[in-house]
C-alpha cells in the first residue's frame, strides 16, 4: 500500500488546478476521471434516478471547472468538488420537487431477482422506503456516511456543518430507520 504524504497530495492538487486553469485538457481529463464515479454515485443516491444523476454529474463538472479559480485549498479538491455536487443535487431536487419514491411492484422485483428469497426483496423495498422517509438533512448524511463511506469530517466540509452535527444527524437517521424497520 502506498503511503501518501499529505504535502505531496496538496502539491499534486495545486498542479492539477493550475493545469485546469490554464486550459490543459490532460489536467481536465485527469480531474474528471479521478472523481466522476464517486460524484455520480453520490448524486445517484440523492436522486434515485440514473438519468438525472448523469445530468447532475455533468452539471457538477461544468460548474466546478467554471468556479475552480475560487478553490482556496482550505479543504481537499475532492471535498470541494463533492460540496459542489451536493449543492447541485439538492437544488435540483428542490426545484423539481422530487421526493425519491420507489413504488416497486414486488412481482417485478422478484422476476428481476430470480432466486432471491421474497423476504430479502421485501426487506430491500422496506429499507428503500424507510430511507426515502428520512428528512433531506438526515438522508444526506446517512447516504454519504453509511453507503458512500465518507468520514464525518468530509461530510461536515461538504455540507458546511459541524462534525458533531453530522454525527447527530447520522444517529437520528439510524434511529428512525430502526423504528421504521422494526
Amino acid at each position: 500500500m502506498k503511503d501518501e504524504n499529505p504535502t505531496e497530495g496538496r502539491l499534486d492538487e495545486q498542479r492539477l488546478v493550475a493545469g485546469i486553469l490554464t486550459g490543459d485538457p490532460k489536467a481536465e481529463r485527469e480531474f474528471y476521471d479521478a472523481h466522476v464515479d464517486r460524484v455520480y454515485r453520490l448524486v445517484y443516491r440523492m436522486t434515485g434516478d440514473a438519468e438525472m444523476a448523469e445530468d447532475l454529474t455533468q452539471d457538477t463538472f461544468v460548474k466546478a471547472f467554471d468556479r475552480l479559480s475560487g478553490f482556496r485549498g482550505e479543504s481537499s479538491l475532492a471535498t470541494w468538488l463533492h460540496s459542489v455536487a451536493m449543492s447541485i443535487a439538492l437544488t435540483a431536487l428542490r426545484k423539481r420537487k422530487r421526493v425519491r419514491e420507489h413504488e416497486t411492484n414486488t412481482d417485478d422485483v422478484e422476476s428481476f431477482h430470480r432466486g432471491t428469497p421474497a423476504r430479502l426483496v421485501d426487506l430491500k423495498i422496506s429499507l428503500t422506503r424507510a430511507v426515502d422517509g428520512l428528512t433531506e438533512k438526515l438522508r444526506v448524511v446517512f447516504l454519504m456516511h453509511d453507503l458512500e463511506g465518507y468520514k464525518h469530517e468530509e461530510i461536515a466540509g461538504i455540507l458546511d456543518i459541524e462534525v458533531g452535527t453530522s454525527k447527530a444527524r447520522l444517529s437520528r437517521a439510524r434511529e428512525q430507520l430502526r423504528r421504521a424497520l422494526a
